[in-house]
């Protein structure tokens, strides 16, 4: 593996995420009657998680955008909105920053963390938990190059970064003042590279979320066409779970991941072939064993597309992904038993290129970020069927790609 891999051009020399090429992979690998567990007769794999009535609403939201020319940026940081009772979006800050793609909290939400896609640092910020406001804290190096994903670990002790053109994770010890500490560990993730000439150049983790559990950190890797498994010990060491990595489909790309809140259920939606993977999930070992794979595509579509963001309802009844191409959100229905997926249907998401989407803390409403036309898009969900629908609010912001709410 060559830590020189960067197919961040296609060809032409078109930024590689503004460019869309397609080949959905749309063939549907349907469970045997039988063949899969009920699920739900097993042990309980998380919590329940609280009624939607329950739950608090945010009061802001943390927007991370695209800066660079290179990847046809529009914004010019993190932008802080309060959010007003009555739904609507109020700005109270803009921080300027390079690329901030991918934020995160720490587990007590008094500190605020970024990665910079096509840099090679991660940086911390303090959170003023009246106002919303945020401020610089420090930065450091991220051992790899082009940081894409960062997760906290469940004792708030580290921070875990993918690194997405040199092939590895990092990890780094938070100190008390919420600064990011020195390097602790680095590890190449290992395999023979995909066939897609541009994309799978060599390895490509695109995300670390830790289960449900905190156990262990599951690393969807699209050049390698695997999905890895690690747990994070006491020194902020990466031990891989057993097996390390289940492979996936050819060609497939695997990009990011989201748990089911009470299920031992793992969905991984695929970049390259447009495909949401269903896989049983050992939070003992690691684990991961495939049950279903479905296309996140309609049979009708025959244009350009690549999957992107993957989301589990706060009551694990739908799961959502993002189709950049077809710009649309598809929802599926979680069977309660199993875990697999059933198709509902697609909704436009009324914008170019929507390279993530986020749900409330409650699950009632869904934010599509439209990259390319700058926009939030917000909708109702329907409890019942999962259904989508849009509720006219937009708000127009540069090259949104990450939201995070408080």
């Amino acid at each position: 593996m060559s830590s020189e891999c960067d197919p961040k051009q296609a060809p032409g020399g078109m930024p590689r995420r503004s460019f869309l090429r397609g080949a959905a992979g749309v063939v549907a690998a349907s469970a045997a009657s039988g063949l899969i567990p009920r699920l739900a007769e097993a042990a309980p794999f998380a919590p329940q998680r609280a009624p939607a009535a329950t739950v608090a609403k945010p009061r802001f939201a943390y927007v991370g955008s695209y800066t660079a020319r290179e990847l046809n940026g529009h914004g010019r940081g993190i932008v802080v909105y309060r959010i007003e009772p009555s739904g609507g979006w109020t700005q109270v800050q803009l921080l300027e920053a390079f690329n901030p793609s991918f934020l995160a909290f720490d587990r007590r939400r008094r500190f605020l963390y970024s990665v910079h896609e096509n840099g090679s640092y991660v940086t911390s910020y303090t959170v003023d938990q009246q106002t919303g406001r945020i401020k610089l804290l420090n930065q450091q190096a991220s051992g790899g190059k082009d940081s894409v994903h960062l997760s906290i670990d469940p004792s708030n002790h580290y921070l875990v970064t993918a690194n997405y053109s040199s092939g590895t994770l990092t990890s780094f010890q938070l100190q008390d003042d919420g600064s990011i500490g020195p390097l602790r560990d680095s590890v190449a993730l290992p395999g023979p590279i995909g066939p897609h000439r541009i994309e799978q150049a060599c390895s490509h983790p695109h995300d670390v979320p830790f289960d449900p559990a905190g156990h262990f950190i599951v690393v969807p890797d699209k050049g390698l066409d695997r999905v890895f498994t690690f747990r994070i010990d006491s020194d902020g060491k990466f031990i891989p779970g057993t097996p390390p990595f289940v492979q996936a489909r050819s060609g497939a790309g695997p990009r990011h991941a989201a748990f089911h809140p009470t299920l031992p259920i793992v969905y991984v939606i695929s970049e390259l072939n447009s495909t949401m993977t269903t896989y049983k999930y050992n939070s003992d070992s690691g684990a991961l064993q495939p049950l279903q794979t479905v296309p996140t595509l309609p049979d009708s579509f025959s244009g350009d597309s690549i999957g992107a963001e993957v989301a589990v309802a706060p009551s694990g009844g739908f799961v959502y992904g993002s189709n950049r191409g077809h710009d649309s959100i598809v929802t599926f229905a979680v069977d309660p038993a199993t875990g697999l997926l059933t198709t509902v249907g697609w909704e436009p998401s009324q914008g170019k290129t929507p390279r993530f989407f986020a749900l409330d803390l409650a699950g009632t409403s869904l934010y599509a970020c439209n990259q390319d036309s700058d926009s939030i898009v917000f909708y109702r969900i329907d409890q019942q069927s999962g259904k989508l629908a849009p509720t006219g609010q937009v708000v127009k912001t540069g090259s949104p790609v990450y939201i995070l709410f408080a």
